[in-house]
């Protein structure tokens, strides 16, 4: 099956097109290339451009007819960015997102897989989110993401297509055979902090905030292995027909392991795997710092058959082994 994956040159769409590949599917890639890697399209279908641009869809899918369905990726995805430059963020992924999905409806491709986000929720009372739980994005990258969300539900009803929006929580790690992973120098996420700080380029890991009302005090996220991710996509595509085989049209599902992990266990965790110690200080939370969040991933073991299976030590192995391989580019 022809999979158009726009964002393919990303960290995570990366994945998803090595992911497609090993399932026996060919991606398409269709990327910018402003933040995302020229090396992961090599030897694979690419098309360098932007998601609006509707004359270049319009030559992919001259080219490849038979494109079944989309994953869509692409998107600016950096918080503290987001604030500094909304309408950077709302230009390119709300607005270009919308130009996309009509363009798709026009060549019949009517089936997507959207990359939406778990910071559309609100703060949980007990930590744990389903789909139905209440949201309140807070940022404007946030923001972009509920916003996407509702104009591919309002395609659905509209257009007659069909949409799964994949809620991710946190994802770590690489592409287990090491073809790729994150390539970002200055990475702002707590396990790229944490290995700044392993690798001397940073000189301690300021661990923020210590009083939470989590098990140790200190913030709790859902770490989820990036090509555990990958799998929850090419089953979405898969198995597509099954999702609505109820008669809806459109379905948010989330990605997460289903159980949660504070900062100080994820140091402990990164502590032994690398057997040594880390240089860490507790530190005051941040204005805007929240407890945290992990999924209930139910939705996604009942209408994809998915579930993680990686470890999160095994994300911390295959980020520290890709960290090696990058600096050998």
């Amino acid at each position: 099956m022809k999979i158009l994956v726009t964002g393919g040159a990303g960290y995570i769409g990366s994945t998803i097109c090595a992911a497609l590949e090993d399932s026996g599917h060919t991606p398409i890639i269709l990327d910018s290339l402003i933040t995302g890697c020229e090396r992961f399209t090599r030897g694979r279908l690419f098309y360098q451009g932007d998601i609006a641009d509707t004359s270049l869809l319009a030559y992919i899918f001259t080219e490849h007819p038979d494109i079944k369905c989309t994953i869509h990726c692409a998107a600016l995805i950096s918080v503290p960015e987001s604030v500094a430059l909304p309408f950077e963020y709302y230009q390119n992924n709300v607005a270009k997102s919308l130009v996309l999905f009509r363009t798709l409806a026009q060549h019949g491709c009517r089936h997507i897989v959207f990359s939406s986000s778990a910071s559309v929720y609100d703060d949980p009372a007990d930590f744990m989110v389903t789909e139905s739980s209440p949201l309140n994005p807070r940022n404007p990258y946030a923001r972009t993401k509920y916003m996407v969300e509702m104009i591919l539900q309002d395609f659905c009803t509209g257009y007659d297509m069909r949409g799964i929006a994949l809620r991710y929580f946190n994802p770590i790690g690489a592409d287990p055979q090491m073809r790729s992973g994150s390539y970002v120098a200055n990475p702002a996420h707590v396990l790229g902090k944490i290995m700044s700080v392993a690798a001397g380029r940073e000189p301690v890991f300021n661990l923020t905030g210590t009083d939470w009302p989590t098990r140790d005090g200190s913030g709790i996220r859902d770490y989820i292995h990036v090509w555990d991710l990958a799998r929850a996509h090419i089953l979405a595509v898969e198995r597509l027909e099954q999702v609505f085989a109820g008669g809806n049209n459109y379905q948010v599902i989330n990605l997460g392991t289903g159980r949660g992990v504070t900062v100080k266990e994820l140091v402990r965790a990164f502590e032994n795997v690398t057997r040594q110690p880390l240089n860490f200080m507790e530190t005051a939370a941040r204005p805007g710092d929240i407890a945290g969040a992990y999924a209930n991933a139910d939705t996604a073991t009942t209408l994809l058959g998915w579930r993680t299976e990686l470890s999160i030590e095994r994300g911390i192995e295959d980020a520290l082994k890709w960290e090696q391989r990058k600096a050998t580019w």
